[in-house]
């Protein structure tokens, strides 16, 4: 995905094992990020970083999501275990991590695999990309992400 493209459209469960889907998002602005695993280091403090600005994001009512493969119930532990106050959803097949184009081959500890390329999408008010950042470097990344949100705000 790149800035100017389309979002895809989804329908996943969350972390209440209820479905969500991006029709209720509609006319809003929302942040969706593409995490490897809950509990790992780098995705917990990603999670937090994003819960810790969560307050900041709705007030300028842009929810913020994370996406994993994780189970609904794992997500459910994930959030309770660190205080998290953003949604998690679950896309166990990763086809909503493929369409956004944050699945493919990285280097994990000096091993090439395949799996969930840690991305960050604004996705605007008609549902389109307003901004992208790809291969994320966790420490300050929601805080970039909300400077560019208030000044798409702004806009």
């Amino acid at each position: 995905m790149e800035v100017g493209d389309k979002f895809p459209e989804f329908d996943l469960c969350d972390e209440n094992g209820e479905s969500f889907d991006s029709g209720s998002l509609g006319g809003l602005r929302y942040v969706i990020y593409f995490y490897s695993k809950d509990g790992t280091p780098g995705c917990t403090k990603e999670a937090s970083e994003f819960s810790a600005l969560f307050p900041k994001f709705m007030l300028r009512n842009m929810p913020v999501i994370g996406v994993s493969r994780d189970s609904e119930k794992a997500h459910a532990k994930f959030r309770a275990d660190n205080a998290l106050r953003i949604k998690l959803l679950s896309d166990p097949s990763h086809e909503l991590t493929e369409k956004a184009g944050a699945w493919g081959k990285k280097v994990l500890y000096g091993k090439e695999t395949e799996g969930t390329v840690r991305s960050t999408f604004i996705v605007g008010r008609d549902g389109t990309v307003e901004a992208a950042w790809k291969s994320v470097k966790v420490a300050g990344h929601a805080e970039k992400v909300l400077e560019k949100a208030i000044a798409l705000f702004r806009a």
